[in-house]
């Protein structure tokens, strides 16, 4: 059974504060090594459920967190920027995926550093279901035929999950009680409990998230000149002053239009 670990870093244990998950900023080295244990975990519990092969791909900022001296064999690191499936690459060679440190999407109330690829990003839909990264990745990942069966991070991260790919499993590492305040857990408790989950997620019956074609991704930025940069992206439409849209017959250029447009516009 060959796994994919895809890893964010804002729903890692202890982060509450843009400054743990920015590199440059004092705790941002005692985070990545944080971010370095929980992805171990994972690891750990993969192979305590039967995995063959595991991948780990760093999704976040630049993709170059994740400390590779330190991340258990026999895992492979995917890293660097920019790659072509981004936070989840590797998953065309998986059979199951664990989103490890992942986050709500933007607007989300009482949840950790919410937002949606970037601040600049208010709303994202797939065919009129609102999203947010855990979305999006999960129906990359669905085209091809590979269940997300594990999601990590605090309880509105989770929440999101299970309301939109159903009873899969979860780890609730802190419970936010704002944007940047939250209860966390003790970091050798939450360990234990994604090993543990991890290995039952192996064994758990689970579907893709699939996405019916035509697939229709619409994104709500911040201003009216986002948008008249992203209209440069061929083949998209402007819905009003501040949202755009994109049509395509599969995923992973959905995927890749969204990325497109947030690149242009989001700033």
């Amino acid at each position: 059974m060959r796994v994919l670990i895809a890893v964010d870093m804002e729903g890692i244990s202890g982060v509450t504060q843009w400054d743990h998950v920015t590199p440059g900023h004092a705790d941002y080295m005692r985070f990545r090594e944080i971010m370095t244990e929980e992805v171990n975990a994972a690891i750990d519990g993969a192979l305590d459920g039967g995995a063959t092969s595991i991948v780990v791909t760093d999704g976040h900022h630049d993709r170059c967190n994740i400390l590779i001296e330190k991340l258990h064999p026999p895992a492979h690191l995917n890293s660097g920027s920019p790659a072509p499936l981004s936070m989840v690459e590797g998953v065309s060679h998986a059979d199951r995926v664990f989103f490890v440190g992942y986050h709500a999407r933007a607007s989300t109330p009482e949840a950790i550093l919410c937002h949606t690829w970037t601040d600049q990003v208010r709303h994202v839909w797939l065919n009129q279901q609102e999203v947010g990264e855990i979305g999006l990745n999960a129906a990359v990942c669905g085209s091809f035929g590979a269940p997300v069966v594990m999601v990590t991070g605090d309880q509105a991260a989770a929440q999101e999950a299970t309301d939109l790919l159903g009873p899969i499993e979860t780890v609730v590492v802190k419970t936010a009680s704002g944007r940047m305040a939250a209860e966390c857990n003790p970091i050798e408790e939450t360990h234990t409990a994604i090993r543990h989950t991890a290995a039952h997620a192996m064994v758990r019956q689970a579907q893709p998230y699939l996405v019916a074609a035509p697939i229709t991704v619409r994104v709500e930025l911040t201003r009216p000149d986002q948008i008249d940069r992203a209209l440069r992206v061929p083949g998209s439409q402007r819905v009003d002053g501040v949202t755009i849209e994109w049509t395509g017959n599969e995923m992973v250029g959905v995927y890749q239009a969204f990325r497109a447009i947030v690149g242009l516009g989001g700033s």
